[in-house]
Protein backbone atom coordinates (compact mmCIF):
# COMPACT_ATOMS: atom_id res chain seq x y z
CA UNK A 1 0.00 0.00 0.00
CA UNK A 2 1.31 3.44 -1.17
CA UNK A 3 1.56 6.33 2.00
CA UNK A 4 -0.98 9.03 2.34
CA UNK A 5 -0.52 12.17 0.20
CA UNK A 6 0.27 15.35 2.07
CA UNK A 7 -3.28 16.75 1.32
CA UNK A 8 -4.66 13.76 2.77
CA UNK A 9 -2.86 14.07 6.02
CA UNK A 10 -3.97 18.07 6.69
CA UNK A 11 -7.39 16.95 6.41
CA UNK A 12 -7.43 13.93 8.69
CA UNK A 13 -5.56 16.15 11.39
CA UNK A 14 -8.17 18.66 10.46
CA UNK A 15 -10.86 16.41 11.40
CA UNK A 16 -9.09 15.11 14.49
CA UNK A 17 -9.31 18.82 15.72
CA UNK A 18 -12.56 18.68 15.29
CA UNK A 19 -13.15 15.52 17.25
CA UNK A 20 -10.93 16.63 20.09
CA UNK A 21 -13.85 19.55 20.31
CA UNK A 22 -16.46 16.84 21.29
CA UNK A 23 -17.01 15.02 24.54
CA UNK A 24 -19.08 12.14 24.88
CA UNK A 25 -21.58 11.70 27.20
CA UNK A 26 -23.53 8.58 28.21
CA UNK A 27 -26.08 6.75 25.61
CA UNK A 28 -22.78 7.02 23.19
CA UNK A 29 -23.90 10.15 21.43
CA UNK A 30 -21.75 13.03 20.87
CA UNK A 31 -22.03 16.59 22.77
CA UNK A 32 -19.83 19.70 22.14
CA UNK A 33 -17.95 20.70 24.56
CA UNK A 34 -19.48 24.34 26.22
CA UNK A 35 -19.11 27.11 23.93
CA UNK A 36 -19.12 30.51 24.65
CA UNK A 37 -20.22 32.32 21.39
CA UNK A 38 -21.11 36.72 21.94
CA UNK A 39 -23.89 37.37 21.04
CA UNK A 40 -23.33 40.84 19.75
CA UNK A 41 -20.22 40.07 17.49
CA UNK A 42 -22.62 37.64 15.98
CA UNK A 43 -25.46 40.36 15.82
CA UNK A 44 -22.85 42.59 14.21
CA UNK A 45 -21.52 40.29 11.61
CA UNK A 46 -24.83 39.61 10.18
CA UNK A 47 -25.90 43.16 9.96
CA UNK A 48 -22.80 43.36 8.05
CA UNK A 49 -23.50 40.82 5.67
CA UNK A 50 -27.30 41.86 5.35
CA UNK A 51 -26.25 45.69 4.32
CA UNK A 52 -23.86 43.79 1.69
CA UNK A 53 -26.74 41.67 0.57
CA UNK A 54 -29.29 44.58 0.11
CA UNK A 55 -27.31 46.90 -1.84
CA UNK A 56 -25.44 44.22 -3.71
CA UNK A 57 -29.19 43.78 -4.84
CA UNK A 58 -30.42 47.39 -4.92
CA UNK A 59 -27.36 49.72 -5.48
CA UNK A 60 -25.68 46.86 -8.21
CA UNK A 61 -28.24 44.86 -9.47
CA UNK A 62 -31.06 48.07 -9.86
CA UNK A 63 -28.88 51.33 -9.62
CA UNK A 64 -25.87 50.86 -11.13
CA UNK A 65 -27.82 48.78 -14.55
CA UNK A 66 -30.30 51.33 -14.92
CA UNK A 67 -27.73 54.01 -15.03
CA UNK A 68 -25.38 52.13 -17.34
CA UNK A 69 -28.03 51.34 -19.72
CA UNK A 70 -30.28 54.54 -19.63
CA UNK A 71 -31.02 56.36 -16.61
CA UNK A 72 -29.91 59.64 -16.34
CA UNK A 73 -30.37 59.73 -12.43
CA UNK A 74 -32.53 57.33 -9.44
CA UNK A 75 -32.79 57.70 -5.85
CA UNK A 76 -31.07 54.82 -3.82
CA UNK A 77 -32.62 53.83 -0.94
CA UNK A 78 -32.26 50.43 1.69
CA UNK A 79 -35.71 49.42 -0.25
CA UNK A 80 -35.42 50.37 -3.31
CA UNK A 81 -34.57 52.09 -6.25
CA UNK A 82 -36.76 54.34 -7.86
CA UNK A 83 -36.13 56.44 -11.33
CA UNK A 84 -38.12 57.18 -14.50
CA UNK A 85 -36.21 54.59 -16.13
CA UNK A 86 -37.00 51.30 -16.00
CA UNK A 87 -36.56 48.51 -17.77
CA UNK A 88 -36.76 44.36 -17.66
CA UNK A 89 -33.01 43.69 -17.06
CA UNK A 90 -33.09 46.27 -14.46
CA UNK A 91 -36.14 44.83 -12.71
CA UNK A 92 -34.34 41.28 -12.75
CA UNK A 93 -30.95 42.69 -12.29
CA UNK A 94 -30.59 42.81 -8.15
CA UNK A 95 -31.92 38.74 -8.30
CA UNK A 96 -29.35 38.32 -10.43
CA UNK A 97 -26.49 40.50 -8.53
CA UNK A 98 -27.68 38.61 -5.17
CA UNK A 99 -27.37 34.86 -6.94
CA UNK A 100 -23.73 35.64 -8.26
CA UNK A 101 -22.87 36.87 -5.11
CA UNK A 102 -24.34 33.75 -3.20
CA UNK A 103 -22.22 31.88 -5.42
CA UNK A 104 -19.17 33.80 -5.15
CA UNK A 105 -19.52 33.93 -0.99
CA UNK A 106 -19.92 30.13 -1.22
CA UNK A 107 -16.76 29.00 -3.19
CA UNK A 108 -14.63 31.95 -0.75
CA UNK A 109 -16.47 29.85 2.30
CA UNK A 110 -15.27 26.81 1.13
CA UNK A 111 -11.65 27.97 0.41
CA UNK A 112 -11.31 29.34 4.26
CA UNK A 113 -11.37 26.61 6.31
CA UNK A 114 -7.95 28.35 7.93
CA UNK A 115 -9.66 32.00 8.69
CA UNK A 116 -10.80 32.57 11.88
CA UNK A 117 -14.46 31.85 12.41
CA UNK A 118 -15.82 35.23 12.53
CA UNK A 119 -14.65 35.69 9.13
CA UNK A 120 -16.25 32.47 8.04
CA UNK A 121 -19.38 33.18 9.69
CA UNK A 122 -19.36 36.68 7.80
CA UNK A 123 -18.90 34.80 4.66
CA UNK A 124 -21.51 32.44 5.52
CA UNK A 125 -23.97 35.05 6.25
CA UNK A 126 -23.23 36.93 2.76
CA UNK A 127 -23.65 33.83 1.40
CA UNK A 128 -27.10 32.64 2.91
CA UNK A 129 -28.56 36.20 2.34
CA UNK A 130 -27.65 36.87 -1.13
CA UNK A 131 -29.02 32.94 -1.71
CA UNK A 132 -32.19 33.17 -0.13
CA UNK A 133 -33.05 36.45 -1.44
CA UNK A 134 -32.22 35.52 -4.74
CA UNK A 135 -34.07 32.48 -4.76
CA UNK A 136 -36.97 33.87 -2.61
CA UNK A 137 -38.00 36.82 -4.75
CA UNK A 138 -39.21 34.32 -7.45
CA UNK A 139 -41.40 32.42 -5.49
CA UNK A 140 -42.21 36.11 -3.57
CA UNK A 141 -43.96 37.81 -7.05
CA UNK A 142 -45.24 34.53 -8.18
CA UNK A 143 -47.41 34.10 -5.28
CA UNK A 144 -47.90 37.68 -4.39
CA UNK A 145 -48.00 39.74 -7.96
CA UNK A 146 -45.85 42.16 -6.61
CA UNK A 147 -41.87 42.85 -6.51
CA UNK A 148 -39.64 42.54 -9.29
CA UNK A 149 -39.87 39.44 -10.82
CA UNK A 150 -43.81 40.63 -11.21
CA UNK A 151 -42.41 43.84 -13.32
CA UNK A 152 -40.44 41.39 -15.14
CA UNK A 153 -43.30 39.09 -16.83
CA UNK A 154 -45.84 42.12 -16.58
CA UNK A 155 -47.37 42.05 -19.85
CA UNK A 156 -46.22 39.06 -21.03
CA UNK A 157 -48.84 36.60 -22.51
CA UNK A 158 -49.97 33.28 -20.78
CA UNK A 159 -49.28 35.49 -17.36
CA UNK A 160 -50.40 32.48 -15.33
CA UNK A 161 -48.15 30.71 -16.78
CA UNK A 162 -45.26 32.75 -16.16
CA UNK A 163 -46.41 33.38 -12.64
CA UNK A 164 -46.65 29.52 -12.01
CA UNK A 165 -43.39 28.92 -13.48
CA UNK A 166 -42.05 31.51 -10.85
CA UNK A 167 -43.74 30.33 -7.78
CA UNK A 168 -41.94 26.53 -9.46
CA UNK A 169 -38.44 27.89 -9.87
CA UNK A 170 -38.83 29.28 -6.93
CA UNK A 171 -39.53 26.45 -4.76
CA UNK A 172 -36.72 24.34 -6.76
CA UNK A 173 -33.88 27.12 -6.06
CA UNK A 174 -34.71 27.94 -2.73
CA UNK A 175 -34.53 24.35 -1.92
CA UNK A 176 -31.15 24.70 -3.51
CA UNK A 177 -30.23 27.22 -1.74
CA UNK A 178 -31.50 25.26 0.96
CA UNK A 179 -28.91 22.52 1.04
CA UNK A 180 -25.79 25.18 0.21
CA UNK A 181 -26.64 27.24 3.27
CA UNK A 182 -27.15 24.29 5.52
CA UNK A 183 -23.91 22.21 4.55
CA UNK A 184 -22.42 25.44 4.57
CA UNK A 185 -22.94 26.44 8.77
CA UNK A 186 -21.61 22.40 9.33
CA UNK A 187 -18.52 22.39 6.89
CA UNK A 188 -17.43 25.38 7.09
CA UNK A 189 -18.24 27.66 9.99
CA UNK A 190 -17.81 24.34 11.62
CA UNK A 191 -20.73 23.45 13.64
CA UNK A 192 -21.99 19.87 14.48
CA UNK A 193 -26.05 18.66 13.18
CA UNK A 194 -25.86 17.16 16.78
CA UNK A 195 -24.86 20.27 18.08
CA UNK A 196 -28.22 21.84 17.98
CA UNK A 197 -28.54 24.54 20.89
CA UNK A 198 -25.51 26.49 19.53
CA UNK A 199 -27.01 25.95 15.93
CA UNK A 200 -30.10 27.26 17.09
CA UNK A 201 -27.84 30.05 19.14
CA UNK A 202 -25.87 31.66 16.19
CA UNK A 203 -28.56 31.63 13.36
CA UNK A 204 -31.52 32.78 15.48
CA UNK A 205 -29.59 35.71 16.46
CA UNK A 206 -28.29 36.20 12.84
CA UNK A 207 -32.12 36.12 11.54
CA UNK A 208 -33.46 38.57 13.99
CA UNK A 209 -30.61 40.88 13.27
CA UNK A 210 -31.83 40.70 9.73
CA UNK A 211 -34.82 41.82 10.73
CA UNK A 212 -34.47 44.47 13.05
CA UNK A 213 -32.17 46.14 10.70
CA UNK A 214 -34.65 45.94 7.81
CA UNK A 215 -37.16 47.33 9.57
CA UNK A 216 -35.46 50.32 11.13
CA UNK A 217 -33.72 51.13 7.75
CA UNK A 218 -37.24 51.03 6.20
CA UNK A 219 -38.64 53.64 8.37
CA UNK A 220 -37.10 56.66 6.53
CA UNK A 221 -37.23 55.88 3.10
CA UNK A 222 -39.01 58.23 0.89
CA UNK A 223 -41.00 56.02 -0.67
CA UNK A 224 -43.57 55.79 2.16
CA UNK A 225 -44.36 53.55 5.03
CA UNK A 226 -45.95 50.55 3.07
CA UNK A 227 -42.56 49.42 1.16
CA UNK A 228 -41.43 47.97 4.79
CA UNK A 229 -44.56 45.80 4.89
CA UNK A 230 -44.64 45.55 1.18
CA UNK A 231 -41.12 44.53 0.86
CA UNK A 232 -38.26 45.40 3.15
CA UNK A 233 -40.19 42.69 5.97
CA UNK A 234 -41.15 39.64 3.34
CA UNK A 235 -37.66 40.28 1.87
CA UNK A 236 -35.90 39.59 5.36
CA UNK A 237 -38.48 37.76 7.39
CA UNK A 238 -39.86 35.41 5.25
CA UNK A 239 -37.11 35.06 2.51
CA UNK A 240 -34.26 34.36 5.51
CA UNK A 241 -36.31 32.05 7.35
CA UNK A 242 -34.37 29.11 5.73
CA UNK A 243 -31.97 29.87 8.06
CA UNK A 244 -34.06 28.34 11.67
CA UNK A 245 -35.38 24.94 9.40
CA UNK A 246 -32.49 24.14 6.96
CA UNK A 247 -31.54 21.44 9.48
CA UNK A 248 -33.91 19.16 8.38
CA UNK A 249 -33.13 18.99 4.26
CA UNK A 250 -29.54 18.37 4.95
CA UNK A 251 -27.68 14.74 4.80
CA UNK A 252 -27.79 13.52 8.49
CA UNK A 253 -23.47 12.44 7.61
CA UNK A 254 -22.62 16.11 6.93
CA UNK A 255 -19.70 16.88 9.32
CA UNK A 256 -17.39 20.23 9.68
CA UNK A 257 -14.57 20.08 7.33
CA UNK A 258 -13.10 23.07 9.80
CA UNK A 259 -12.24 24.09 13.36
CA UNK A 260 -15.13 24.64 15.41
CA UNK A 261 -14.30 27.71 17.59
CA UNK A 262 -16.20 30.40 19.83
CA UNK A 263 -17.53 32.99 17.79
CA UNK A 264 -15.45 35.36 21.03
CA UNK A 265 -15.98 38.99 21.15
CA UNK A 266 -14.41 41.31 19.13
CA UNK A 267 -14.69 45.34 19.33
CA UNK A 268 -13.44 45.46 15.65
CA UNK A 269 -16.59 43.98 13.96
CA UNK A 270 -18.96 45.86 16.09
CA UNK A 271 -18.05 48.67 15.77
CA UNK A 272 -17.62 48.70 11.94
CA UNK A 273 -21.42 47.27 12.32
CA UNK A 274 -22.25 49.60 14.31
CA UNK A 275 -20.63 52.68 12.20
CA UNK A 276 -21.84 51.48 9.51
CA UNK A 277 -25.40 51.08 10.08
CA UNK A 278 -25.80 54.11 11.05
CA UNK A 279 -25.04 55.76 7.51
CA UNK A 280 -27.40 52.63 5.98
CA UNK A 281 -30.24 54.34 8.31
CA UNK A 282 -30.01 57.80 7.98
CA UNK A 283 -28.21 58.15 5.21
CA UNK A 284 -29.00 55.59 2.45
CA UNK A 285 -32.24 54.89 4.30
CA UNK A 286 -33.21 58.15 3.45
CA UNK A 287 -32.45 57.97 0.28
CA UNK A 288 -29.27 58.97 -2.30
CA UNK A 289 -29.79 60.42 -5.43
CA UNK A 290 -27.30 59.19 -8.11
CA UNK A 291 -26.45 60.71 -11.24
CA UNK A 292 -24.66 59.73 -14.26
Amino acid sequence: MGGRSEQEIEEAEEVNEVRERTVTIRGGSAARARVRDDAFTTCAIAMLASMLADQLHEGLGHAAIALLTGARSGVLSTVAWSSVYDSRLVEAGGTLVNLAAGIAFWLLLRRARNASVQTRLLLFFSCAFNLFAGTGYFFFSGVSGFGDWAQVIAGARDHTLWRTLLVIVGIASYYGAIQIVGRGFVQYVGVPLNDARRRWRLLLWGYLSVVVLAAVSALPNPLGMALMWESALPASAGAQSGLLWWRHYIPSRTAPLAKSEDVGRSYAWMGAAAVLALVYIFVIGRGITLTR
